[in-house]
């Protein structure tokens, strides 16, 4: 029978031969084959393609050659690339097929998509993102892993790790975001912030907007239609220069003129007269967007035409706001935010607490040390041109959604309705002071979202934080990976002063409880006696009524006995002797004609009841007793002399 281990072995390898993913599957199918992994293999997979063809000298080995269409990496997009570790052929595949896994690494606005077996080390995983990233392994942190951090020579199979993972990479030492691959021209423009002058023409209504050059056209446009409410694939523009032929192509590199430039972007209401008004276009280059990935409705939809929208916060726009106003219970208020916030942005977000602020300062410190988390409170705004871009790119990556659920609580609340601010600001001065309270206040539409980052301590709770939305992915995890540093220093010397304040409750009640245990058991002890006492003299008081009673009937029998006859008597007189247990002897006279019953009564009244004790004959040996007590001495033949003895009844 194989063992635990063997059989974990066994699992890996039969998963890793057939690409069965479904754990319960995949012991179902080898507890049908006895734990034999060639026969469960060949259950699954054809034998024509059960034969693994040997790249050594011909020879056929049993079982199915790795076929990487059975483990899919991510499929690529525009800004991800693949990078596969392949599998060198061996000759005892069925012994111990290599586990292959799957990495998505997350490094800023790229993913990597990383296979490779699970012999390999987290050192190799570097190298291949060396590579990919162009980014010095020394320079390189690789964060994600379950088990927290693990060292270069670490092997994956020692981390028992899922099929599919996702990481990703933090470069503290390199500077921001920048395409190491571009001259120096493109580098500083990269870096360079550009002003684009946009005009609805509509409306004719113009926006200042600064865009950093690393954003791309396609961040633009969406932020386009949070303003002007036009989707992105109904907004026709004017003004893009030749070289902006795609969506995903960032600012710097599209040719747009420095430090501003002028478009101009209108709602394009139909196809036929889109293609009209291109055939009329003699200067300008139009550029309209056909992006599939922004497919959002058009804000007529909802009842409102561009007249009504234009000018308007981006909230009014939304089909519903992200929590509504004055509600009452602040855990319905959460329950539709974050609703909302999974229409807007997806399901990948951070997990919001559900209840009040108070339920999420309980959860979060009012709870053992080792359990504590640090709280983060989300402040959204819809007003804010900032909301959208943060939303989307820093609080939904998956870096920052993996760090927030393992490490915080989070709570959300949105400040766009005035309402809903005032009734923040009330419980913020009530849980963090006036200065927290006028800091907020005091914040300007365009300064959020804001993410506060709140550590409990033992009589207040601190505001470790206030990141605003201007900031980037690397940024904001670095800021809360500094914050949990603050909280682990903090939460070790809670632990310390728990262990101790456990420590000595534990003394004292072991010491109550053995001054319990010895009061109870003198107690005891006390109740034993006592109950002895009572016995013993309960058991004295029967024996001197039982022995009063005895006495009292000895004297009635011995009071009752006829006189004794003398020896010379013109009756026919029976003289008894009687030998008692001690050996003494009873002598006595009595009539021939007396009644058996008046010996046994001058026996009882020596002190031997005839229930207690047998009177026995010798020659013939018969017991006395057991005749008629109302015939005469002489008919039981006790005459004229006659020796008895006594025995006690059994």
């Amino acid at each position: 029978m194989a063992s635990n281990m063997d059989r974990e072995m066994i699992l890996a390898d039969f998963q890793a031969c057939t690409g069965i993913e479904n754990i319960d599957e995949a012991i179902t199918l080898l507890e049908q084959n006895n734990w034999d992994l060639v026969a469960a293999i060949n259950g699954v997979i054809p034998q024509e393609n059960g034969i693994l063809q040997s790249e050594y000298g011909g020879e056929t080995i049993p079982g199915p050659a790795f076929n990487p269409a059975s483990h899919p990496a991510s499929a690529p997009t525009s800004s991800s690339s693949s990078a596969f570790r392949p599998v060198m052929p061996s000759r005892q595949i069925v012994e111990r097929q290599p586990r292959m896994l799957d990495f998505r690494v997350e490094y800023r606005d790229r993913n990597v998509d990383v296979v490779l077996e699970d012999s390999c080390t987290v050192g190799e995983i570097k190298q291949i993102l060396e590579n990919e990233l162009q980014i010095p392994v020394s320079k390189m942190l690789l964060k994600g892993w379950k088990t927290g951090d693990v060292e270069d020579s670490t092997v994956l199979k020692s981390l028992h790790l899922p099929k599919n993972n996702s990481l990703y990479v933090l470069t503290p030492d390199l500077p921001p975001p920048s395409s190491s691959s571009h001259a120096g021209a493109l580098q500083e423009s990269l870096n360079q912030n550009f002003m684009l002058i946009i005009t609805h023409r509509e409306v004719q209504r113009e926006y200042n907007l600064n865009f950093s050059g690393s954003s791309t056209i396609q961040e633009v446009k969406r932020n386009v239609y949070d303003l002007t409410s036009i989707p992105v694939r109904h907004q026709l523009w004017e003004g893009w220069p030749t070289s902006a032929t795609d969506d995903s192509m960032c600012l710097a590199e599209s040719g747009l003129s420095y430090p501003c430039h002028r478009l101009t972007v209108g709602r394009r209401s139909s196809p036929a007269q889109t293609r009209e008004q291109s055939e009329e276009q003699i200067t300008d280059v139009h550029m309209v967007s056909d992006s599939d990935g922004d497919d959002f409705e058009d804000a007529t939809e909802f009842g409102v035409d561009d007249g009504e929208v234009f000018g308007m916060a981006s909230s009014a726009l939304r089909k519903s706001p992200m929590m509504p106003e004055n509600a009452e219970n602040e855990g319905d208020a959460l329950l539709q935010f974050t609703a909302e916030f999974s229409s807007r942005y997806g399901d990948c977000h951070p997990v919001f607490f559900i209840g009040s602020l108070e339920a999420a300062f309980q959860e979060a410190f009012y709870v053992k040390a080792r359990d504590r988390k640090l709280l983060a409170i989300y402040l959204h705004h819809d007003e804010s041109v900032l909301t959208n871009v943060f939303c989307s790119q820093m609080l939904c990556a998956e870096s920052i959604v993996s760090y927030l659920s393992q490490n915080f609580i989070t709570w959300a609340w949105d400040l766009t309705k005035d309402s809903n601010r005032a009734r923040f600001l009330t419980m913020c001065n009530r849980h963090f002071g006036s200065v927290v309270a006028q800091t907020i206040r005091t914040q300007k539409t365009d300064q959020f979202p804001l993410f506060l980052i709140i550590m409990g301590k033992r009589s207040s709770n601190e505001v470790l934080n206030v990141i605003q939305g201007n900031t980037t992915v690397d940024e904001l995890m670095m800021r809360l990976m500094a914050a949990m540093e603050i909280f682990t220093a903090q939460q070790q010397e809670d632990i310390k002063d728990e262990d101790e304040r456990e420590a000595r409750e534990n003394v004292k009640r072991e010491q109550d409880e053995a001054y319990r245990l010895s009061l109870e058991a003198d107690r005891a002890k006390r109740e034993a006696h006592e109950r002895e006492m009572a016995e013993q003299f309960r058991l004295e008081q029967i024996r001197k009524e039982q022995e009063e009673e005895r006495e009292a009937i000895r004297l009635s029998l011995e009071q009752a006995l006829p006189p004794e006859p003398k020896e010379e008597n013109a009756e026919p007189v029976s003289k008894l002797r009687i030998r008692t247990p001690s050996g003494e002897f009873l002598e006595r006279r009595f009539l021939a004609s007396n009644k058996l019953q008046i010996v046994f009564d001058f026996v009882a009244s020596k002190g031997f009841p005839w229930d207690e004790y047998k009177l026995l004959s010798t020659f013939p040996r018969r017991d006395v007793t057991q005749l008629d007590p109302n015939k005469s001495l002489l008919e039981v033949k006790l005459f004229p002399q006659e020796t008895l003895f006594l025995e006690a009844k059994e």
